[in-house]
């Protein structure tokens, strides 16, 4: 954690202040064992890093490091293997390059594509497919979009115009279906229906940014009154749901669907993207990525609700989930495990809920639906689509199904958990959760346990335990190669920051040349 002295505050600054009140130095010293499930105390030390446990009969290598911002890994159809650096974070200020490197066999990296200037960073999600990468990112305008990218340099935006990435965030994960059609995630605008303090950056450079949905919904008309932050930060301001910061909404009012909406799974011919792009599930939170067991069922890992400024909710779980084809999974109004957020073990202390309204009538402060259910055509998810419930701010992320050659695990999830940004997602957190691999059974057999593959020997990254480079940092792709080995996309070491705060900046400052790239292999 951070020990800079708290700065002096703008009018920025002072709208955040909420959310970071408590608990900023909470995480300091607080390293526990690993203790999540029974396999917790089955894995055994790494024999090349010692700090990193795994199951006996598996070993861990890094294969490439001081990599700045990676994100996602892919091969050519020669089998070459390429680490996408993303250029940036939530909102490319980090004067970091977005590009495409290409992985020796030695560890060495070699640039083939630079993408700077030619797309709005970060890079998040980069599949292969007939000859080119495919990679998602934002436009000049902070749309969410997907690109086509050939080894040449030539790059085609085959998708545009996601209104929900002008936040936090922004298309995750793509890959190819079975079926021809690519499959991409798309985070929600904002953590649970308002564009809140917490989207101070984004709003500032995009007005018009906001949550999508894909079918016509019917809203409640709550309102929450914020600090207006713009033009010099004086006075107030309401805010509804699913609109714009600074636009108040009624009851009965209408927000019209969209075929690019956030929260979703999007499904599109690669071929004809703009034309056929439609959702093909929706109502999560952050969508980070998805992957298919041997029966061709779909999975997806989602990052849950922050216990933050605007509507705080503290939940207990983030989620893996089964995806049904045209199913809503309860985003913003039902939890991870799919109960209400209205259940009261889920409200904060109502000191933490801004002045809350119907309309322009003030109502109680605690957490109200945002959407008419009924008059909306929308029913509480079916608890059978959880496939598992994970520590809550753990933030699972881009997984993938173990092939045949893993044994006992072949057709397993491997879901990395990139961890939780301690005060930023819930100021009440005590310990570190996430920073590591964990595995899942996708075989219908009910068992929805989430168990530990790797992990540090005490929880959180290996940075803040004084030993960057020497285990498990911030997991965030996980792909199993042509060779049957996992690889493991290690996003690199950050620290929450009051001073980005005052700067008007999103409070995490990254480290650049402080991302790795694992390959997990079996050895016996």
């Amino acid at each position: 954690m951070s020990t800079e002295e708290e700065p002096k505050r703008g009018p920025i600054a002072s709208a955040m202040a909420g959310s970071v009140s408590v608990g900023i130095n909470m995480l300091s010293e607080k390293f526990t064992e690993l203790t999540h499930d029974a396999d917790s105390k089955k894995l055994t030390a790494s024999a090349n890093f010692p700090m990193v446990r795994l199951p006996e009969g598996y070993e861990i290598e890094k294969i490439a490091a001081g990599l700045t911002y990676p994100t996602s890994v892919a091969w050519d159809d020669q089998g070459n293997l390429y680490v996408a650096e993303a250029g940036g974070t939530f909102l490319a200020e980090e004067g970091a390059s977005a590009r495409i490197l290409r992985v020796g066999a030695n560890g060495t990296t070699t640039e083939v594509v630079n993408l700077d200037g030619r797309i709005y960073p970060a890079i998040s999600g980069m599949t292969w497919h007939e000859g080119a990468f495919y990679i998602t990112h934002r436009d000049q305008e902070l749309n969410g979009a997907v690109s086509r990218v050939t080894l040449n340099g030539e790059v085609t935006q085959i998708l545009g115009g996601i209104v929900d990435s002008k936040s936090d965030h922004q298309p995750n994960d793509l890959r190819m279906g079975r079926d021809g059609r690519m499959y991409v995630c798309v985070g929600i605008a904002g953590n649970s229906g308002f564009m809140d303090e917490n989207m101070i950056p984004f709003v500032l450079k995009a007005p018009d940014g906001r949550p999508t949905a894909a079918q016509d919904i019917v809203l409640k008309g709550v309102n929450i009154e914020l600090p207006d932050f713009r033009e010099g930060g004086k006075g107030t301001v309401l805010t509804g749901a699913f609109v714009p910061f600074g636009t108040a909404t009624e009851p009965g009012q209408v927000i019209k669907g969209s075929n690019k909406c956030g929260g979703s799974i999007l499904v599109f011919d690669p071929n004809n993207a703009e034309a056929t792009v439609r959702p093909y599930a929706w109502g999560f939170r952050n969508a980070i990525g998805i992957a298919w067991n041997q029966k061709n069922e779909l999975f997806i890992a989602v990052n849950g609700y922050d216990n933050a400024a605007g509507r705080p909710i503290n939940d207990y779980h983030d989620g893996t989930y089964r995806v049904k084809e045209g199913a809503w999974y309860g985003w913003p109004d039902f939890a991870a495990n799919f109960s209400p957020v209205t259940d009261a073990k889920f409200k904060p202390s109502s000191s933490a809920i801004p002045p809350t309204y119907i309309g322009t009538k003030r109502v109680a402060k605690e957490l109200h639906f945002l959407i008419d259910h009924e008059a909306s055509g929308l029913q509480q998810p079916d608890t059978s689509l959880i496939l598992g419930l994970h520590e809550v701010n753990s933030s699972p992320s881009k997984p993938d199904v173990a092939p045949e050659s893993w044994g006992a695990y072949a057709d397993q999830l491997f879901v990395p958990e990139y961890g939780d940004f301690q005060w930023i997602t819930n100021p009440l957190r005590d310990k570190f959760s996430g920073s590591r691999i964990t595995r899942i059974e996708t075989s219908g057999s009910g068992e929805n346990t989430v168990h530990a593959f790797v992990q540090n020997e005490k929880s959180g990254p290996a940075s803040q335990q004084g030993q960057l480079g020497e285990g498990i940092e911030r997991p965030y792709d996980v792909k199993f190669g042509p060779d049957g080995a996992m690889y493991i996309v290690d996003f690199g070491s950050n620290r929450t920051s009051l001073k980005r705060i005052a700067d008007g900046h999103f409070p995490i400052e990254f480290d650049k040349e402080s991302g790795m790239v694992w390959r997990v292999t079996k050895v016996k």
